[in-house]
């Protein structure tokens, strides 16, 4: 069933991960899901009611959310497809994002007024009414959801949306609660004790954790993800592919939504090559990455020394001496101005967050354990850099 809808909306030949067929692929998620948890949701509350059961109610109103968060998925993947705008250079990928947020919002308020619902049935308890019915829609939901997760889930990995992903998450913890609402209703028929009031609780409580769960998941990349490490991956191995880059720093990645990112790093090269040959190497990369990754990448040229001995003694020393505070310590930039009295060594410090506080520490440090080799006088002139970048 999946592949046939699949085939639906998406051509054949078409990269699934190109921004038209995410588009459809996410277009069909919602429209699949409205139709899926309406279903559900109308077999429920009719179900709830006559069966004056607290808990299947506040099942019913969770597929209601489900069904609503579709609706905001669809009209999300459909206003992330848009085209840069003069108002909006970056694009409007991040509509996506902020669909997954309002769906959280959502699911924090029907999670909120099912708790409140619970609680007046604890306090009030009433008989359930138990029937053959109720246990076929119960049991046909949670075969229903069961689907749903695989379908999400799968076209949730084809187009590598984190919004599909925890469409299907949902979907399978639904089955959790939907058969904790079921085993509940057998108790209660079976042992005559009322814990609908209880369980309903239980499900509303879930359904609030899933709401902020979602929230925060949203928000992440709203606010600013450090890059992903299989992206940092990527990048890494394409730049090093070319030969004249002798290493990399400072990698940066701005997330602007799925299909929407944006990359600037320094590359390091030998000071003595061709500047404009270097300058065509890197606008060759730029174009390669946007073309083979969908990446936007700005590169910056630094020219290194590489032929200088004693530079490269002092620049490992220093390495070796920074490694002893910390290991996670790396350096990049490194310059050595010698003078009359002293030594200057100019660098940058990659540093960790839990040691931003240490900064002091750490030059201070460094400069007693040079001078303590009796070579002269040597200051250091240190930009820390945030490790995340480098």
């Amino acid at each position: 069933m999946t592949d046939l809808l699949l085939r639906l909306a998406v051509k054949k030949d078409q990269d699934p991960k190109s921004k038209h067929a995410r588009a459809a692929v996410g277009k069909l998620s919602g429209v699949v899901g409205i139709l899926c948890n309406l279903l559900l949701f109308a077999g429920k509350l009719a179900v709830g009611t006559l069966a004056a059961s607290v808990s299947i109610t506040a099942d019913a109103m969770n597929n209601l959310s489900d069904a609503t968060s579709s609706i905001v998925t669809l009209v999300g993947f459909r206003l992330a497809e848009k085209p840069a705008d003069e108002e909006h250079p970056y694009g409007h990928a991040r509509f996506e994002y902020l669909s997954g947020l309002a769906v959280a919002a959502m699911i924090v308020v029907i999670g909120f007024e099912l708790g409140k619902s619970s609680v007046e049935k604890i306090l009030a308890p009433a008989a359930v009414e138990f029937s053959a019915v109720t246990a076929g829609v119960l049991i046909g939901s949670i075969l229903v959801k069961l689907w749903l997760s695989r379908f999400n889930g799968k076209l949730g990995a084809l187009i590598d949306s984190a919004t599909l992903k925890a469409t299907a998450a949902d979907s399978r913890n639904d089955c959790l609660s939907t058969g904790a609402v079921l085993a509940a209703a057998l108790v209660e028929h079976v042992c005559d004790w009322q814990i609908d009031g209880f369980v309903g609780l239980a499900v509303a409580l879930f359904i609030l954790w899933s709401g902020w769960g979602l929230a925060k998941e949203t928000i992440s990349p709203l606010l600013g993800e450090p890059a992903d490490p299989e992206l940092r991956e990527t990048i890494s191995k394409f730049i090093c592919t070319e030969p004249k880059v002798l290493g990399f720093h400072d990698l940066m990645v701005h997330d602007y939504g799925p299909g929407q990112r944006f990359a600037s790093l320094h590359v390091e090269m030998d000071k003595n090559e061709d500047a404009l040959e270097c300058h065509e190497i890197i606008d060759d990369l730029e174009r390669t990455c946007y073309r083979e990754y969908d990446i936007h990448l700005v590169i910056h040229y630094d020219p290194v020394v590489s032929d200088d001995p004693s530079l490269e003694r002092m620049r490992k020393l220093v390495t070796a001496i920074l490694h002893v505070k910390d290991p996670r310590l790396s350096i990049h930039d490194f310059r050595m101005v010698p003078g009359s009295g002293h030594t200057n060594l100019i660098f940058d410090v990659a540093l960790p967050p839990d040691l931003l506080d240490q900064k002091q520490e750490i030059q201070t440090s460094l400069e007693a354990a040079l001078n303590d080799l009796g070579e002269g006088q040597y200051y250091t002139v240190i930009t820390f850099d945030n490790a995340a970048f480098n």
